[in-house]
Formats: structure tokens, sequence, C-alpha cells
């Protein structure tokens, strides 16, 4: 499964990500998308076959919505709750963990397509 980070989430976590060969891409490293609406961002990651991660949960659980009813299909949606994830040094390196996780468990191309997930931190 590739990536897409939502423009709010550091770059440094598509970097970490990146070590390990996982194919992850962060809003903030792509000056074409920087900046640009939450639909245009799920069409991009849409056209490259990324799930899309983010903390925006409403916006993009209604635009996963509207894709579901229209039968148009979804990227995927990784949703992160921003209760549950700190986006400080300790917090980064967490969320990092868990992607890796969830990239590993889940590693066909599309494997969350037209799905939504919440992910959850590990219990350790």
């Amino acid at each position: 499964m590739r990536l897409l980070l939502d423009e709010h989430l550091s770059p440094r976590i598509a970097v970490e990500l990146r070590r390990p060969g996982h194919d992850v891409i962060a809003i903030a490293e792509r000056p074409d998308l920087r900046g640009r609406s939450d639909e245009d961002a799920i069409d991009a990651s849409a056209a490259e076959r990324r799930a899309f991660v983010t903390f925006d949960v409403v916006d993009h659980l209604r635009i996963h919505g509207t894709a579901v009813r229209l039968r148009r299909p979804h990227p995927g949606l990784v949703l992160l709750a921003p209760s549950t994830w700190r986006t400080s040094d300790q917090g980064i390196g967490e969320l990092v963990r868990a992607l890796v996780a969830l990239l590993e468990a889940h590693p066909s191309e599309d494997a969350l397509a037209d799905r939504a997930l919440w992910l959850e931190a590990s219990e350790d």
C-alpha cells in the first residue's frame, strides 16, 4: 500500500516511513498540492493509488461517504484521532511505528480502496 499524508502531517513522517522502503509522500513535500482543497488532495491520492492519511476526520469522512454513496472509487482513508496521536517528536515516532505496522499488515496496493480505517495506537 502507498500513502499520501495530509498537509497538516509533518513531512518527517514520510521521510521516516521511506527509510524501510515504504512509498509514502506528504502533501507538504508536494508544491502542486500544498494549499489545495481536501477534494483535490483526494483526487491526487486516487490518481496515484495512495490511501490518504489525515487528522481531518469530519471533512474526509464526508468526502468518503459521498464517494461510497455515488459508487465513485476512493483510494482509502486512514483516520487519526487527534486525542490519540501527538505531533511532538515522541508522538511522531509512535505514529511512524503504527503506520509501519499498518503498511506491513496491508501490503497490497489497493488494500484500503473504498474503505475508511481508524489507526489505533499500540498498547505496548
